[in-house]
């Protein structure tokens, strides 16, 4: 038997982590691409077959990233000179030409086989690559979340095959038309979320011989790698204060993995040297950034915080009321995945604001019937869209939902103590990317939205409204009062 052992090392939604954290009560720094970085460097060093990837998400998360729109994050990517990287759907956000034009800037391939040009049936991206370590053949090939047609809805040229059967099936297509019997390693490097993946998993044909998925999204951390229909799944949460590690043994005769370890490895000091190049090139981007953007804007009376998404936060409540008011709505729905921070405050600077919310986006206002309200809310607070993977918000002060997760129902719904009539209009306001993608996330149709009369676009910058209130109000507090409430 011929086999040879492989270190795969993942990373995946990191989100411009660029910078190391000190550890409260422990004194140590935690996270950062340099330390990362000087992990990586130890590993190739000291073990012969090393593979690292990135399952998506680079970019998007940092004041760095948002300044340069993905540059400098690109730029520092090669230098971390990954082996391959898969899309998510953040590599989007700055568009779908600055994205080709971010791909040329990689050192590196980065692989998906389901997103298409559709006019000419033609893949927009390099759908696979085959790597040669130690004489053996390593396939990658990468699927993304249907996420990134919505950061992408208007361009009509480009779509995707998006459903997990879809999904499935282009990955037949690649290793049915590029498999042969010299390939010893197949991993499908996704960004479709966990629970997605395992999904995905129990569709795939033993035949095609996948191996491995090593995804991202759910920002989902594991103690071990799931084992569905003979594929190991993997994925190593948020950010840079983790990486993932497979130690695995390949057989050439069987092209079969015949022994694997898989670790979910804490980035300190303690565990490696940092990268001092790396981190000088980082301090170069930061330095320009902080004297633009540090500069204090207001002071809140204490800190605001948004641990997480799927809850209302006092941050989401602050954010949602301030553009509430801006938009004279009696509903504002903010997307709590926009709000990219867990806490802010109490001196906040331009820098926190932007890292905080760097989404540019619009705010629209429309009039809909109160039994179109009714049917947002029970669809936005239902269990499965809490499951990491959904889309949840944050409302404004007057809002009163209850949701009943036994019956599975919207119990009831106030604005200002009052029951909404399903035959009275109220004014929803909504950020542009929500209305694009309204059915889906919202279950109302852009027709629905539209059936009152025409919208009133109250900003085409939500950023700018947030960073003018906070300019002209001090001292701000909010608290969790039970607008969105689970039963």
């Amino acid at each position: 038997m011929k086999s040879k052992k492989f270190v795969i090392l993942h990373s995946n939604d990191m989100h411009g982590d660029f910078l190391s954290e000190a550890q409260k009560g422990k004194g140590q720094m935690i996270g950062g691409l340099s330390l990362l970085s000087g992990y990586i460097n130890q590993v190739r060093k000291n073990e012969e077959n090393v593979l690292y990837v990135i399952s998506g998400d680079m970019v998007q998360g940092s004041l760095i990233d948002s300044e340069y729109k993905g540059i400098s994050t690109m730029e520092i990517m090669n230098y971390l000179a990954p082996d391959v990287v898969a899309l998510g759907n953040h590599e989007f956000d700055y568009g779908l030409p600055h994205l080709l034009f971010l791909e040329k800037m990689a050192n590196f391939p980065i692989v998906n086989a389901n997103l298409y040009i559709k006019k000419y049936n033609k893949r927009l991206m390099r759908p696979y690559v085959i790597l040669q370590k130690a004489g053996f053949d390593i396939m990658f090939t990468g699927i993304l979340t249907e996420k990134v047609m919505d950061s992408i809805k208007l361009d009509e040229l480009v779509g995707s095959f998006v459903t997990m059967q879809e999904a499935a099936t282009e990955v037949g297509k690649i290793t049915n038309a590029y498999k042969n019997n010299d390939i010893d390693l197949t991993i499908i490097l996704t960004h479709i979320g966990y629970e997605s993946d395992l999904e995905l998993a129990k569709m795939l044909d033993p035949d095609w011989g996948v191996d491995l998925i090593i995804g991202g999204h759910s920002h989902t951390m594991l103690d071990k790698p799931a084992k569905v229909n003979g594929v190991y799944i993997a994925q190593a949460g948020v950010g840079t204060n983790q990486i993932g590690r497979f130690d695995i043994v390949v057989d050439d005769d069987t092209n079969s993995i015949v022994d694997m370890k898989w670790r979910l490895i804490p980035i300190d000091n303690n565990l490696a040297k940092p990268d001092k190049e790396l981190d000088k090139y980082i301090q170069s981007f930061k330095k320009d950034v902080d004297r633009k953007y540090n500069t204090v804007i207001c002071k809140f009376s204490e800190k605001l915080v948004h641990p997480k998404r799927e809850a209302e936060t006092p941050l989401g409540n602050l954010v949602a009321d301030i553009l509430a008011e801006n938009a004279q709505a009696n509903v504002a729905l903010v997307g709590s995945g926009s709000i990219r921070v867990q806490e802010m405050g109490p001196l906040v600077t331009l820098g926190n604001l932007m890292s905080c919310f760097p989404y540019d986006d619009s705010f629209a206002r429309f009039s809909i019937y109160g039994s179109k309200l009714k049917e947002i809310f029970a669809h936005i607070m239902r269990i499965e869209n809490r499951d990491g993977e959904g889309e949840c918000y944050q409302v404004n002060k007057g809002v009163e939902a209850i949701y009943s997760d036994k019956t599975k129902k919207l119990e009831s719904l106030k604005i200002s103590g009052k029951k909404v009539d399903d035959k009275c209009k109220y004014m929803i306001a909504l950020q542009g990317y929500h209305v694009k993608n309204s059915a889906a996330y919202l279950n109302i149709t852009n027709a629905e939205l539209l059936q009152l009369g025409e919208p009133k676009i109250v900003t085409t910058s939500a950023q700018v409204v947030l960073e003018e209130y906070l300019r002209s109000h001090q001292n701000l507090s909010s608290k969790v009062e039970g607008r969105l409430i689970y039963r």
